[in-house]
């Protein structure tokens, strides 16, 4: 397997230092559209470096990124960047014949005049267009395979398989209990990546409803998180499970809630009043004349880079399936889960706990479909494999998963 890379972020060196640890791959290429983040992700691996390569790419330029990976020949494409640069990457790995994995799927955008009732676009719909080419040319595209997406859905997945005989609601759950000296306000993973999710319309699954819409930050509840993060408010947030699992897991209800905290919740919401959520360029004064910027950029550049915060940072982060059904005629809730000590992660690895607990997902994945565990032709998400395969490795990679009965 010869893998292309596409961003060295805090999630794609994350994946540089876990991967360069397992065998299963010959190469991967690590393109940024800064260079030195590319070569400094290779540089830092040291004595590990040999099957890795520094390269130059515009994510957004889809017959560049084709032609680096045809000049690599590279069989897989990682795309390990924000959303916005999924489909012409989703596009350029189709157009090379290579197999596409992604941790978040192409951009919803609201109904046009009811968008806490309907769905307008929603998330991965334009991949999932185009899934009937990806099968007839034999292609995979293996979408939304980090932690949340990604790790949620297996563990769906696994409860539809072993644990259950009925489903009545799958509730993806996320909370953690970090904190970051010297921040009062400083985002664990990307803010373009959380302003996205946490202030479009929530969607939610109900088997007799589809797919419909609510209030952003609707329904909180508080659920108890393990090892020691305890409870935690969580609300409805937009997010690829709720649009993934029903295609493959029955249930009669799918939701996801983020356990975000009030005075995080209150931050995003002034953002949105302020319009400093939006990603449509305003002209500004400057020295050189008037320049052209998205205000949800200079958010994210007046706020510390997530990857940057791992020595700051305490605690640990939770990413869990809530499930709730029926096995043997009796009622069964259990919450399967994964936990990661920041102090663990910047021990072992030099990533702090959520870029790790992301990037960790998908090389257990290229390691299953080099192995060939995992296969199949279309446009796929994780529940479209099973998932025994994905949790044994994951614990072989030194990061278990837990189950508890509710």
């Amino acid at each position: 397997m010869r893998v292309l890379l596409v961003g060295a972020g805090g999630v794609g060196t994350a994946i540089t230092r876990i991967a360069a640890r397992r065998p299963f791959f010959d190469a991967m290429v690590v393109a940024d559209y800064d260079p030195a983040r590319a070569e400094a992700a290779v540089a830092a691996l040291g004595e590990r470096a040999g099957r890795f390569t520094a390269e130059r790419v515009d994510a957004s330029d889809e017959s560049a990124v084709t032609a680096l990976l045809e000049r690599h020949s590279c069989d897989v494409l990682l795309n390990a960047t924000d959303p916005r640069f999924v489909m012409p990457l989703f596009r350029a790995a189709g157009s090379a014949g290579a197999t596409y994995v992604d941790m978040a799927m192409s951009l919803s955008r609201p109904h046009p005049s009811r968008p806490y009732q309907e769905c307008g676009v929603k998330l991965g719909d334009e991949q999932f267009a185009l899934a009937e080419e990806w099968e007839k040319a034999g292609g995979l595209a293996l979408v939304g395979m980090g932690v949340e997406p990604g790790l949620s859905d297996v563990f769906a997945r696994y409860a539809a398989d072993e644990l259950f005989d009925e489903i009545e609601e799958i509730g993806v759950r996320d909370g953690a209990n970090l904190t970051v000296d010297g921040y009062d306000f400083a985002p664990s993973f990307s803010i373009w990546t959380t302003i996205e999710e946490c202030l479009n319309p929530p969607v939610v699954y109900e088997a007799d409803r589809g797919w419909f819409t609510t209030e952003p930050f609707s329904e909180p509840e508080v659920f108890d998180f393990p090892e020691g993060i305890g409870p935690v408010e969580c609300v409805n947030v937009e997010h690829e499970e709720v649009l993934l699992v029903p295609r493959w897991v029955g249930a009669r209800r799918v939701t996801f809630k983020y356990g975000l905290g009030r005075e995080f919740v209150e931050t995003l919401r002034t953002l949105h009043l302020l319009g400093l959520d939006r990603t449509e360029p305003v002209t500004v004064p400057s020295a050189a004349g008037p320049v052209a910027v998205s205000p949800r950029d200079v958010v994210a550049a007046c706020l510390p880079d997530p990857a940057t915060l791992g020595e700051r940072m305490h605690g640990k982060t939770c990413a869990g399936t809530w499930v709730k059904g029926v096995k043997d005629g009796s009622a069964r809730e259990v919450y399967l889960y994964h936990v990661v000590d920041n102090q663990w992660s910047m021990a072992e690895y030099g990533s702090q706990a959520v870029v790790w607990q992301t990037a960790v997902n998908p090389v257990v994945a290229l390691e299953l479909l080099a192995d060939g565990a995992w296969s199949g032709t279309g446009v796929l998400g994780p529940e479209a494999f099973p998932a025994r395969p994905f949790l044994e490795l994951l614990t072989a990679y030194g990061s278990p998963w837990g189950i508890r009965e509710q």
